[in-house]
């Protein structure tokens, strides 16, 4: 249940007997959903097997600008490498890589990979008490932080050689730590909370049948996967489903009926931010039930409805201060309903998307979508896949945010 979920991260590790400490940030990055690319200099290699890397962080580890296969030489792109990551850790920072870092000497692999990327750049500094303290290591710290990158500080104890201070690496879950800190204060929706309703509801009309719809949830997933991957605290509250995976950081409350969601929505609402509608709650149930099955042969003269109620409406009247976005799922004159429910239900914004659009609706990995909000004009967007479509419903939302 981490930030660092999905993120991908370049590792650089130096020649330094603090090595020994990398297979635990390997280990720790990738219990938390990391992937991690290592890089390693040569003399890296006597400190640590690369194939210890290599089976923790499930890639293979890179060591040098080529590689040999049985076609021949392959070559490391440490271009592709640099742009690949979202975050670069060289931990440890060797007294020799810091001075190569700082002065752009590219004679490794792992240095071309740092000179290439585009993300931050972290660096846990590992060396003796009398290197670490020297005003050319210093000075080249303090180019490096100034140049941008994070410096990890080293700590103090007991070190290799035998003296006592300053110039030990870090320990990895600090530094696993400091990298989570990092991306959720960099999240755009950190420290918001939101409850994202997903799927159908189903209203029994005995044990075996019900009245629902057609509704998969992938929207609602999508949404609630991405708003966790950018920082959110998110609640999702979803009817019946199948197939659909969650982000670690997303707590999920089951549902069947639509009173159960009416009710789970109530108890979430006055603690949250925002809401996003996109469950496909059933506007009907049968008005009587029964606790046996209804046996064909004795027959079913009518069934006899009732109206549910309007969640979205209802969350409209409590509203206090929360940013509440519906959707509108139409199969004719989309824009036009989709006004009529942002007026009635007081909302800030509605998604809308129509029956009549090939690849929108329920049960595609796609949606095509219009965002309406209050007072604005709607902007409309292409057919697209449901993770992006999430994604450009969550910037909206950080822009309503900002708005506030």
């Amino acid at each position: 249940m981490s930030v660092l979920h999905d993120k991908q991260i370049l590792l650089g590790v130096s020649g330094s007997i603090a090595a020994y400490k990398v297979p635990f940030i390997v280990r720790l990055l990738v219990k938390k959903g990391a992937a991690v690319q290592v890089l390693m200099t040569e003399a890296a290699k006597a400190f640590v097997s690369p194939l210890t890397l290599s089976t923790l962080s499930n890639r293979e580890v890179l060591t040098s600008f080529t590689q040999e296969d049985s076609d021949g030489a392959l070559w490391n792109n440490h271009v592709e490498l640099g742009l690949w990551a979202d975050a670069m850790l060289v931990a440890p920072a060797s007294a020799n890589t810091l001075s190569k870092m700082a002065q752009a000497t590219a004679d490794n692999l792992l240095i071309a990979s740092y000179l290439s990327a585009k993300c931050p750049v972290f660096f846990a500094p590992a060396m003796d008490l009398d290197m670490h303290k020297h005003p050319a290591n210093k000075q080249n710290i303090d180019t490096l932080v100034q140049n941008g990158n994070h410096l990890i500080p080293a700590t103090s104890g007991a070190l290799a050689s035998g003296l006592e201070g300053e110039g030990r690496m870090e320990e990895p879950e600090q530094i696993v730590s400091l990298l989570e800190s990092y991306f959720l204060e960099k999240s755009p929706l950190s420290g918001k909370k939101i409850m994202i309703t997903a799927g159908p509801t189903y209203e029994p009309i005995d044990p075996v049948r019900f009245i629902g719809n057609h509704s998969s949830g992938k929207m609602g997933y999508a949404l609630a996967n991405k708003a966790a991957s950018l920082g959110a605290s998110v609640t999702l509250i979803s009817g019946p489903t199948t197939g659909n995976s969650l982000h670690p950081n997303v707590n999920c409350i089951q549902v069947t009926t639509a009173d159960e969601m009416l009710q789970a929505c109530l108890k979430e609402f006055s603690e949250t931010d925002a809401v996003i509608m996109s469950a496909a709650v059933a506007d009907f149930r049968p008005i009587k039930t029964t606790n046996q099955k209804i046996k064909k042969k004795a027959g079913l003269d009518a069934l006899d409805l009732e109206p549910t109620t309007d969640i979205l409406a209802t969350l409209g009247k409590a509203k206090k201060g929360q940013l509440l976005i519906g959707f509108a799922l139409e199969s004719q004159d989309a824009m036009k309903h989709a006004t009529l429910k942002l007026k009635q239900k007081n909302l800030d914004a509605v998604v809308v998307n129509s029956l009549a659009d090939k690849g929108a609706g329920f049960g595609h990995d796609t949606n095509k979508i219009s965002f309406l909000a209050a007072d604005k004009k709607p902007v409309y967007y292409p057919l697209k896949s449901k993770d992006e479509v999430a994604s450009d419903i969550l910037n909206h939302l950080n822009e309503m945010f900002h708005a506030n």
